[in-house]
This record gives structure tokens, sequence and C-alpha cells, in this order.
């Protein structure tokens, strides 16, 4: 049996911070979102296809728009500075996932209690590569998959522990 003791020394041992979702989110439409690489960013389902995806993705610097599909096909509702379907349901997942403070603060605006983080940005279209986003979106995937096992898995090791084992 391993004891980690405190939950101080816990916290001392991890090597990642896990990030619980602020409210619980459904996962059909935007499987996938983050905060990273200086973006928001996300995979988001279509509506109209089942084998297609749109990355779509919105920069803390300069917010920047962009949308195309996992294979670099252009969204047609993203029109310069006005945000697509897909744009506004990966942010409201963000939200969802980060809370709107974090979300804001991330990409370097300000939003009242009763304002949307899409409301506040000052947007236009900067189209950026969807292929790291989809490959990490895949590579999430694939943690799904790692079959069940009684010791430590390799591959989830950067996971900090959540209880004693035993």
């Amino acid at each position: 049996m391993i004891d980690l003791g405190t939950d101080g020394d816990r916290e001392r041992c991890s090597g990642a911070t896990l990030v619980r979702p602020v409210r619980a989110r459904k996962l059909a439409k935007v499987p996938f979102v983050e905060l990273a690489d200086g973006r928001v960013q996300g995979v988001v389902s279509s509506g109209s296809d089942i084998a297609r995806v749109y990355v779509s993705s919105v920069t803390a610097d300069g917010h920047g728009l962009s949308c195309s599909t996992n294979n670099n096909r252009p969204c047609g509702g993203l029109s310069g500075p006005y945000a697509c379907k897909h744009l506004r349901a990966m942010l409201d997942e963000a939200v969802l996932q980060y809370g709107r403070e974090r979300v804001a603060r991330y990409l370097r605006v300000e939003v009242g209690a009763d304002s949307d983080v899409l409301g506040a940005l000052d947007p236009h279209h900067a189209p950026a590569p969807a292929a790291t986003v989809f490959s990490r979106f895949l590579r999430h995937l694939a943690y799904l998959e790692v079959p069940e096992a009684d010791g430590p898995v390799p591959e989830l090791q950067w996971f900090g522990a959540t209880r004693t084992a035993g």
C-alpha cells in the first residue's frame, strides 16, 4: 500500500495540477477544449456530417479567430471578425470547463457579470493550422483506450495522485 500522507504532501509529490470542470459539460458537440499555446482552442463536431470535425481557436494575443476542418478546409461560417457557430460553441464549452473569469483572463479581456467572453473580444480573422490541436485531441482520445491496470501505467505517470492506492 502506498501512503501519500496529507493533502499538502500529495500536492508536493504531484507533477500536474488537476483542474476540475466548473460545471459538467456534454462532450458530444465539443469533445475537446483547452487553454494552451496562447489560445483557447478545441475540436467541435459538425452538425451536418458525423465524420467531420472543426478545429476552432481564439488567440489570446490579438483575438485572432480561426476555424477549419481537421484537414485545413476553412469554415464557411467564419467571416472576418464574425465568429462562426463552431467558435461560439467552443468558447461556451471553455467557459463551462474553466469558468468565465479564467477564460476571460486567459484571453486578456474584461467581462461583466451578464456579458459573454465572445462579446468582449476585438476579433479578426487569423487562420491557424489545425493539425497541432487535432493531434492533441487524438492523443487525448488515446488515453481512453489504455487498458485497465492494477499497477502504474507509464503513459499516465504525469497525472497527480487523487487517492491512496491499495
